[in-house]
């Protein structure tokens, strides 16, 4: 069956465009939020992450993150034929002088464009990007996209900064970004970052629950939500954002959520559903869940769900091993070809 599968796949993919060539097999996969980081200040912010009483050693993962080439022949003996990379959280988000921010935002961008420069055909990237200054954002995004052929930009949730106010993307002063996001048809990626110290408190009881299990994702889900129900889809119609782990829970409770956030004055204009299936996608980020996937389909659709691995706190091999088991759950080549990521890189590239 998958054999036949494969053949009809080949038929069935996208075409590629004349601006982007890439490893399309026809058979294998696409990862959308694989991690690396550089040597110094941003390798640094995320060792120093998470709160010593949690427990977790985050330097165990630096080596795999600055290795970029020797992933090759990992993504050879397990099917994935392309790698999209991004800088690993908090990133940029973690450097509070604006200044600071985007002089290390743009040499990041530099260097990964570098370091990939020889085998664009297995790998692409989403740019880092300082979110301090609306209008500085949307120049660096629009300059990694032209100069380095990006595929657009991963941003760790909320921009700290010198004063400790965080920087939240849904308020009107950030609408010159969105505009020129959507102006180059690019995805924004919306990612979690660790927690700010004045984030930490609510986990005093847990702080376990600080990081992947908890914090990331009612951090990041509340961000979202405040993007939609601020009205940014509808100004900005076109839109594309991303969002990891399977859509950090919102689409297993897009019922309840729009039932309960009706308002005469919401600024947004359609329902949180609504955006999810126009506007927004996920990916099954280190969120292996079979089940939930099927229920996501049911919900949202299998065109709005994207494969995803999140190298390296996932393995390769581990990723690639479910795919193969999810695979026969949608069975029809057009959905493989959706789950893949293929049809929205080639839509996007």
């Amino acid at each position: 069956m998958l054999r036949n599968l494969y053949a009809l796949l080949a038929l069935l993919t996208v075409r590629e465009t004349s601006a982007r060539k890439w490893n399309n097999t026809g058979k294998g996969t696409i990862a959308m939020e694989e991690g690396w980081v550089i040597p110094g200040q941003l390798q640094d912010l995320f060792v120093n992450g998470l709160p010593a009483a949690a427990g977790s050693s985050l330097a165990q993962y630096v080596p795999q993150l600055l290795d970029i080439h020797g992933r090759v022949s990992v993504m050879d003996a397990t099917g994935i034929d392309y790698m999209i990379l991004s800088c690993i959280t908090p990133g940029i988000r973690g450097i509070t002088n604006p200044f600071d921010a985007e002089t290390v935002a743009r040499q990041t961008n530099d260097k990964l464009a570098a370091a990939i420069a020889n085998d664009t055909m297995r790998f692409g990237a989403f740019g880092a990007i300082s979110m301090h200054n609306p209008t500085a954002a949307a120049a660096e995004l629009e300059r990694v996209v032209k100069k380095h052929g990006f595929l657009g930009a991963l941003i760790n949730d909320y921009q700290e900064t010198l004063n400790g106010t965080l920087l939240y993307y849904d308020q009107p002063q950030y609408d010159v970004f969105w505009t020129k996001a959507q102006e180059l048809n690019v995805p924004i990626y919306l990612h979690p970052r660790f927690a700010v110290p004045q984030r930490l408190g609510q986990y005093q009881h847990a702080i376990w629950l600080d990081g992947t299990s908890q914090e990331f994702t009612v951090s990041v889900s509340t961000h979202l939500l405040g993007i939609c129900a601020n009205g940014v889809f509808d100004r900005f119609p076109k839109l594309k954002l991303i969002v990891g782990h399977l859509g950090e829970r919102i689409p297993s409770d897009l019922i309840r959520i729009d039932s309960a956030i009706q308002s005469s004055n919401i600024p947004m204009n359609r329902t949180i559903a609504y955006y999810f299936k126009n506007n927004i996608w996920e990916t099954t980020s280190t969120n292996f869940a079979s089940d939930l996937v099927e229920f996501h389909k049911k919900t949202i659709g299998i065109d709005r769900i994207m494969y995803s691995i999140d190298y390296p706190f996932a393995p390769l091999a581990a990723g690639q091993a479910w795919s193969m088991e999810i695979l026969p759950r949608v069975s029809t080549a057009p959905s493989f070809l959706k789950l893949s990521g293929k049809q929205p890189l080639t839509s996007w590239a």
